[in-house]
């Protein structure tokens, strides 16, 4: 990477944390075991959705042992609104049932070992251990962060693990995290994906995109 590349990555960035102090995991858990749920669940789902199931889906199933346990029937009941409830609620089931076989309950904090859940990919992966463990072995990629960095010429990919690879190539692995976060926040507030209202962006002047929409 060319310094003039590290420094637009470290203009984005600087921009990003200034704009949004706050950008974070949007999904609401106490408990690593809740963020993994939670996050099978916001698969085509929005996260407020979400986050309006998982108080009441978390007060009648406290622990894995409890899901590994669950009605498969109720527990469709219980996520339905979420949307493809069937499955979902299989991935929930099947993959408490083997923590609590394999892991004593607890969740791996190994990617590798996340991925062989049942309805766990990278991103899922990803999501859990940058929020629950603060760790960095991959970037997770949503269609906000797939959008911005296309949009920012971070990218020319349209498939997620190509673009994963595009970014962590460029940005430092301490930001990992951070950047999704980051580019999840400016996608929802500022770069939408029909209409991005780049007069109030503040990535304008070093975004290659503004001036198509401006």
């Amino acid at each position: 990477m060319t310094d003039k590349s590290k420094s637009r990555i470290s203009s984005i960035l600087a921009i990003l944390k200034k704009s949004y102090p706050e950008a974070s995991c949007s999904l609401t858990f106490r408990t690593p075991h809740q963020l993994l749920v939670a996050t099978i669940l916001s698969a085509q789902c929005t996260d407020e959705r979400v986050n309006a199931v998982t108080p009441g889906l978390f007060k009648k199933y406290k622990t894995p042992a409890d899901f590994a346990l669950a009605d498969i029937a109720e527990l469709e009941n219980d996520i339905r609104s979420t949307g493809f409830f069937r499955n979902k609620a299989k991935a929930i089931k099947e993959s408490s049932q083997i923590l609590m076989r394999d892991y004593n309950g607890k969740i791996p904090d190994k990617l590798e070992e996340l991925v062989e859940l049942p309805g766990v990919g990278r991103k899922t992966a990803s999501v859990v251990l940058g929020a629950a463990f603060g760790k960095a072995e991959g970037i997770v990629i949503d269609t906000h962060v797939a959008r911005l960095s296309f949009r920012l010429g971070l990218t020319k990919e349209n498939n997620p693990l190509k673009i994963e690879k595009d970014l962590m190539a460029v940005i430092s692995k301490k930001d990992w995290i951070d950047i999704s976060h980051l580019l999840i926040a400016h996608g929802r507030a500022v770069c939408k994906a029909r209409r991005p209202d780049c007069i109030k962006c503040p990535l304008k002047k070093i975004c290659p995109a503004a001036a198509d929409f401006l």
